[in-house]
């Protein structure tokens, strides 16, 4: 097995938390020794232990056939732990990152001084970390490997480095085998709860007007059991029934407008709705999320637009397919 195989390996376990790390980009890492894996991981939230941490923490545990009782997500604790273990714990592993360690410290101590201290063997990386000012960490290290399935772990970065400048802009569509759409709840619970952890880190979910008219959603995040997203309804009328379920969520704004120059602001939007807001915003919108359950419909509701797309990742999400996917050439 050759590099490209650990890193993918890295890539699918940060797909898993992709956009859940906001503002912090989705990071996957992996440890091997002699070929063997020991370990996979993914940043799992923002201000919590990194990829890598997470990883070697992991690592410690399959080597030492011990559990660590530590917080693992706190990520001094975890670094502080990492560092006092014997110099050579490390000495004969892998480690394999999809982003170029950190060099500077912020909410979380600099990974690439810790991996400095551990001394691995080998650390290879997918993608030289793009933000000025964050870089530099590979050449703290020594071993490096660099541009391992760099256009992968590119495009897995994507959302982060368009919400440093605008909003990264997530339209969700739920639909069957055949492509219908609506008639009451199409996706499973696992991909309803992931929607919900969606709704809970994005910072404003957009939705049109005439959905919230004719499906009279909550827009909440019960299943995650976390605070609901802000709404802007975008309509041009404010013809609603106030007592729609989402107008009534407490410590939440509802904003109903056709102004959408608050995509121009650095932040995450999820869009959800049908196939009018699907058009209104083609020009906008960054990425589609595909919830597809496996049965056929003969609901005549589907998205009737013309677009192509281009696949970036694909997952089971209980009985559903998840699919990542752009617009070709956006």
């Amino acid at each position: 097995m050759n590099d490209t195989f650990y890193m993918q390996l890295a890539l699918d376990v940060a797909w898993k938390y992709q956009l859940l790390t906001y503002p912090n980009p989705a990071v996957g890492a992996v440890v091997t020794l002699d070929g063997k894996i020991l370990s996979v991981e993914a940043h799992e939230k923002a201000g919590t232990s990194h990829a890598e941490v997470l990883a070697l923490l992991s690592a410690y545990e399959a080597l030492s056939q011990t559990t660590i009782d530590i917080d693992r997500f706190d990520a001094h604790k975890a670094h502080d732990f990492l560092l006092s273990l014997p110099k050579n714990t490390f000495s004969e592993c892998t480690i394999y990152v999809t982003l170029e360690p950190c060099s500077h410290e912020g909410k979380t101590p600099s990974c690439a001084s810790l991996l400095s201290q551990l001394k691995l063997q080998r650390v290879v990386i997918g993608l030289t970390d793009p933000i000025e000012g964050h870089g530099g960490g590979a050449a703290r290290l020594a071993g490096v490997t660099m541009g391992v399935m760099e256009e992968a772990c590119k495009a897995l970065l994507e959302p982060f480095m368009v919400w440093q400048k605008r909003a990264f802009v997530l339209f969700k569509l739920a639909q069957t085998t055949n492509g219908r759409i609506g008639g009451g709840y199409l996706s499973s619970q696992d991909s309803l709860f992931h929607v919900h952890q969606l709704r809970g880190v994005c910072s404003r979910l957009l939705i049109g007007g005439n959905t919230v008219r004719a499906d009279r959603p909550t827009l909440d995040c019960r299943f995650t059991q976390t605070k609901a997203p802000d709404v802007a309804i975008y309509s041009r009328s404010d013809e609603f029934d106030r007592t729609i379920p989402l107008f009534d969520v407490q410590m939440r704004d509802v904003n109903i407008t056709d102004d959408l120059s608050f995509l121009d602001e650095p932040s995450f939007v999820l869009v959800e709705g049908g196939e009018g807001m699907l058009k209104a915003l083609q020009d906008r919108i960054d990425w589609l999320l595909f919830y597809q359950t496996p049965k056929l419909s003969t609901n005549q509701l589907s998205y009737n637009i013309g677009m192509n797309l281009e696949f970036l990742h694909t997952a089971k999400k209980g009985v559903d397919m998840m699919i990542w996917s752009r617009q070709r050439g956006h």
